[in-house]
C-alpha cells in the first residue's frame, strides 16, 4: 500500500500529469479531481466516467487516502469530536462545531495538524502525550472531506459541503509544520475543489515568530490567531516554554510585521486561568502590549484537563477581565463554551480511544 502514489493533496496540473505517465488524456485528470474534491468519492471504482480498465489500474497503484473514522461523540451543544486514523495507524482528532445554531448544517471543523504537539504548554493536554511526527498537507486536508463525508451521512443531507470554516487549532503546533500546513491551505482554497475561502480559514500559533513573519510574507487573506495566554515573560516562559525561545518582544515584533504586510487584524487567544492570569495587573499588562497593534483579543475560560492543576475562573471574573480590556481600549470577547462535555473544548485533545 505504501509503494501506491498518493493522490489527495494533489492540485489539477499534477493529477493531469500523473495521469499522462500512465499514458491517459490529462482531463482525465481534471474528472479524478472532480471526484475527489467535489463529490467526496475516495474510491476508484465509485469514478463511473472513468473506463473501467483505468479504474482497475489506478486501484493498483494509486490511492485516496482520506482518514478513517473511527469513533464520533456528539456533545450536548451539538459539536462533534471526531477520533481518525492515518495510513499509519497513528491517530488524531479533530472538532467539528456547528454554526450558529446547534441545529445549523454548517460546520467551522478544527484540524490538527500533527500527530501529538512538542510545546508543552502546562495547560494543554494535547502535548502531555508528546510529539510523534508532523502531518502531510492532504492528511490536514483529509480531514475535512472525512468530515463532510460523515456529517452528510449522519445528518442525511445531500449536500455534502458541510464544513464552511477551517481552523488550524486541532492537535500540534500549525507554524512547525509551515509547508505542509501552506500547501493544505492552497488545497482547501481552490475554486474548483473544497473552495473554502481563505477569509473563512484560521491559522493558529503559540507563538514561533519565524512562522508567522513567513506567513505575512505569503500575502494571503486568512486570519492570523496567536496564543497570548500572559503578557509578562516570567509567566508566560512558566505556562508556554516558547517564550523562552521568542519572548514577548520578539513576537510582538513578528506580529507587527505581519499586520504591515498584509493589512490583516490579528485575533489573540488568551486563556484564563483561575488566580493565575486573570489579575487587574494582567489586564494592565495586556492592554499595554496590544493597544498598539490592529488585534482583537478572544477570551478563552479554562476547559480543565484531569491529571492539570488548572482551574477554570468565576463567571464573575472571566467578565471583569473583560470590561478591564475594553475600558482600557482593547476590543475583547469571550468565546463560547463549544464541546466541553466530551473533551472537544481548547486544550483537550490527545486523541484517546
Amino acid at each position: 500500500m505504501m509503494d501506491k502514489t498518493e493522490l489527495l493533496g494533489l492540485d489539477v496540473p499534477e493529477l493531469e500529469q500523473y495521469l499522462q505517465t500512465l499514458g491517459e488524456p490529462a482531463y482525465r485528470g481534471r474528472q479524478i479531481y472532480q471526484w475527489i474534491y467535489r463529490k467526496n468519492v475516495t474510491s476508484f471504482y465509485e469514478m463511473s466516467d472513468l473506463p473501467k480498465e483505468l479504474r482497475v489500474r489506478l486501484d493498483s497503484h494509486a490511492r485516496v487516502s482520506a482518514p478513517r473514522f473511527l469513533k464520533q461523540r456528539v456533545a450536548s451543544d451539538g459539536t462533534r469530536k471526531f477520533l481518525l486514523e492515518l495510513n499509519d495507524k497513528k491517530r488524531i482528532e479533530s472538532v467539528a462545531i456547528p454554526q450558529g445554531d446547534p441545529r445549523s448544517d454548517k460546520y467551522t471543523l478544527c484540524v490538527s495538524t500533527q500527530v501529538g504537539c512538542p510545546m508543552a504548554c502546562a495547560f494543554c493536554a494535547t502535548g502531555k502525550g508528546g510529539f510523534q511526527r508532523h502531518l502531510q498537507a492532504y492528511e490536514i486536508a483529509g480531514q475535512v472531506l472525512s468530515a463532510n463525508r460523515e456529517l452528510a451521512e449522519r445528518l442525511k443531507s445531500r449536500e455534502t459541503q458541510k464544513v464552511g470554516n477551517v481552523v488550524y487549532m486541532g492537535m500540534g503546533e500549525p507554524m512547525l509544520n509551515y509547508d505542509q500546513v501552506i500547501k493544505s491551505v492552497y488545497v482547501l482554497n481552490n475554486t474548483q475543489g473544497i473552495n473554502i475561502g481563505q477569509r473563512h480559514i484560521t491559522i493558529s500559533t503559540a507563538g514561533e515568530a519565524e512562522g508567522i513573519e513567513r506567513l505575512g510574507r505569503e500575502k494571503l487573506q486568512v486570519t492570523l490567531a496567536v496564543s497570548l495566554h500572559a503578557c509578562d515573560d516570567e509567566l508566560r516562559s512558566r505556562l508556554m516554554p516558547i517564550n523562552r525561545k521568542y519572548p514577548l518582544e520578539r513576537l510582538i515584533q513578528a506580529v507587527e510585521s505581519f499586520i504591515a504586510m498584509t493589512g490583516r487584524r490579528v485575533t489573540f487567544e488568551y486563556v484564563l486561568l483561575a488566580g493565575i492570569n486573570d489579575r487587574r495587573e494582567d489586564a494592565r499588562n495586556m492592554i499595554k502590549l496590544l493597544k498598539p497593534l490592529l488585534a482583537n483579543v478572544n477570551l478563552i475560560p479554562y476547559n480543565e484537563v484531569d491529571g492539570l492543576p488548572f482551574l477554570k475562573p468565576g463567571h464573575d471574573v472571566v467578565y471583569r477581565f473583560q470590561r478591564m480590556l475594553e475600558q482600557g481600549g482593547l476590543t475583547a470577547t469571550v468565546r463560547q463554551e463549544m464541546g466541553a462535555d466530551i473533551e472537544a473544548a481548547c486544550g483537550q485533545l490527545k486523541a484517546s480511544t
